[in-house]
């Protein structure tokens, strides 16, 4: 809100704001895939492109419900049930369902404020084997805490393509992590990735299980691969953006700094470490 009013103040045009910030917020929110309660605790729904229905309204699938959404404000207003042609069929809900519950599980386990959804993006009117369809399984986990100078955020997004001829599902997987501290100082992580992998067709509960192994171990091997990049931090990094002979003329202490380690920090803001 208050950043909202900065921009007010410095546009100094309330109609110009208003033009902006209705075509601005709504390619934010969907890019960052933001979250937002509905109404009468009725659960979460996620800000995403997979789960648009109109510009306002996103489907929670795992509800079956419709949230209309100001973008600007950044709440839901209200929400309404999904029209059975907004669903996807029994036989495609078997496997979203399936996976889905594993999902959370893992979501559960590993990201302690961690949101996540599956939605069917193709294929969602198919009603038997025979016919190819796509799931999307969504995460996000994000920790503002502007108080004490530091954000964080994890995005991931699993397409699932099943391909009922090959008997094959090929999952793609696109990673990005945030980090920003601005205490004394401006340092910011924005670290993106991208996997390929697969597993065969099988029962709704078999794939479920199959896949979310699959998004465990990736998601898990690229965190790692993170704490390992932070740990070389002062030894490389650092080394490498200040001179060795600063214009104070006074060499930096190379052999004490542990002490600009962004590692804890980034660790416990993000909260996804163990």
């Amino acid at each position: 809100m208050r950043g909202r009013n900065h921009l007010k103040a410095v546009l100094s045009d309330e109609e110009v704001y208003n033009e902006a910030a209705m075509e601005a917020f709504p390619v934010y929110n969907k890019s960052h895939m933001i979250c937002l309660e509905m109404p009468s605790r009725a659960g979460d729904v996620i800000v995403s492109s997979y789960s648009e229905i109109t510009e306002n309204e996103y489907l929670d699938p795992r509800s079956a419900q419709v949230a209309i959404v100001d973008h600007v404000k950044q709440i839901c207003t209200k929400v309404r049930p999904a029209n059975d042609e907004e669903l996807p069929s029994s036989y495609i809900e078997e496997y979203r369902y399936a996976l889905d519950a594993e999902i959370q599980r893992y979501v559960s386990e590993s990201y302690p404020k961690g949101v996540s959804a599956v939605n069917c993006v193709k294929g969602k009117d198919a009603d038997g084997p025979g016919s190819d369809f796509e799931l999307v399984v969504i995460i996000t986990a994000m920790k503002l805490s502007p108080q004490n100078f530091c954000n964080g955020s994890w995005r991931s997004v699993w397409n699932i393509d099943f391909q009922d001829e090959s008997q094959v599902l090929n999952i793609k997987g696109k990673l990005q992590v945030g980090a920003h501290y601005f205490e004394e100082g401006n340092v910011e992580l924005d670290a993106k990735n991208e996997f390929q992998d697969s597993t065969i067709f099988q029962s709704a509960d078999d794939c479920a299980i199959g896949i979310a192994n699959i998004i465990r171990h990736h998601e898990t091997e690229y965190l790692a691969a993170l704490e390992v990049a932070y740990s070389k931090l002062p030894d490389n990094t650092f080394k490498d953006l200040r001179r060795k002979l600063p214009v104070t003329r006074t060499l930096f202490p190379w052999q004490n700094t542990l002490q600009f380690s962004l590692t804890r920090e980034v660790e416990k803001e993000l909260g996804l470490g163990k």
